[in-house]
């Protein structure tokens, strides 16, 4: 059992806020991935000071072909030239199946070749181990890489999700090569007592919220790894630099933020891409709101919400 904390004495004022965006993965009209569109928006995130995170669920990491995932890849470093991205590393299996530990050196190698750091999506054979287990299979993809971002997913986002337990999750800080974790429960108390742990564990360790319920994790020591942050790089952008300045503005900002947290992410969840498809299209970012064809949509009526957000946010007429 954790021990008791107070929430309130746990905000860290003025913190410099470290952002990662995931980035949307746009289509034609025609069923093509639009990579100019891809291009320019993995150019315009990185230009306003967060780190592009591309192959995530946000980049239907698990729909898309190892080709696919290998032409995002090499485009991203094209875009940024030397600039950092991050990539999920992402093996399919069936429930059963053991740790493919072969089938994530290969992916985890396809990221490091182009100079990305691999954040580790779970899978039925990674989380189906005990926490012994599940710290060996973290640790043997350390001696691989230099470094990579560990991932906790709720069942909601996957079925084969799994919230570490905090025994496990130190362990996972005790992996030099791990230099953080997104962690995506959508539980307020689950992630302070992770925050907690690394306060006093390791100070160096990035807990990546993947909460878009609660974008104000970054108020207590949390970074971020969103897929909401893809509908509007800039204002999370400028949101983080009020926080960083102790500029109140900060409050109004994230207000509408999560404003557009609470409709996109309703469920069923996964739809939230459409939606960010939606709002680029919107935004004039993007030509086309169809989606893959095998993911979730929203209805047409959730248009017109998503434009009165965009006035409220300043980026719509």
């Amino acid at each position: 059992m954790s021990e008791p904390f107070d929430p309130i004495q746990m905000i860290k004022p003025r913190r410099k806020i470290t952002g990662m965006s995931a980035i949307l993965l746009p289509f034609t009209s025609t069923g093509e991935i639009d990579w100019p569109a891809f291009d320019a928006h993995v150019e315009r995130t990185a230009a306003v000071g967060l780190t592009p995170a591309v192959n995530m669920d946000t980049g239907y990491v698990n729909l898309i072909s190892d080709e696919q995932k290998r032409a995002v890849l090499q485009r991203t470093r094209e875009v940024l030239g030397k600039g950092p991205f991050v990539a999920g590393a992402f093996v399919g299996d069936r429930p059963g199946d053991r740790f493919a530990r072969d089938a994530y050196l290969k992916q985890i190698e396809a990221i490091t070749q182009q100079g990305g750091t691999p954040v580790i999506f779970q899978s039925n054979g990674l989380t189906n181990q005990d926490d012994s287990g599940l710290i060996d299979s973290y640790t043997e993809i350390g001696r691989h890489c230099d470094r990579f971002i560990g991932f906790e997913l709720g069942t909601m986002f996957a079925p084969f999700g799994k919230i570490y337990s905090l025994d496990a999750y130190e362990g996972l800080m005790g992996i030099k090569a791990c230099i953080g974790a997104k962690h995506s429960s959508l539980e307020r108390e689950l992630e302070w007592q992770r925050l907690i742990l690394r306060d006093r564990t390791r100070p160096d360790f990035h807990v990546f919220t993947g909460n878009d319920l609660a974008i104000d994790m970054v108020m207590y020591g949390s970074d971020y790894l969103l897929g909401l942050s893809t509908f509007a790089p800039d204002i999370f952008a400028l949101r983080d630099r009020c926080w960083e300045k102790g500029d109140p503005a900060f409050y109004e900002l994230n207000d509408i933020l999560q404003y557009l947290g609470f409709l996109t992410f309703r469920n069923p969840v996964p739809a939230y891409k459409h939606s960010a498809a939606m709002f680029l299209k919107l935004r004039g970012w993007i030509g086309c709101d169809d989606t893959h064809p095998q993911s979730a949509t929203r209805p047409e009526s959730d248009r017109d919400i998503l434009r009165e957000i965009g006035r409220e946010m300043g980026v719509l007429a």
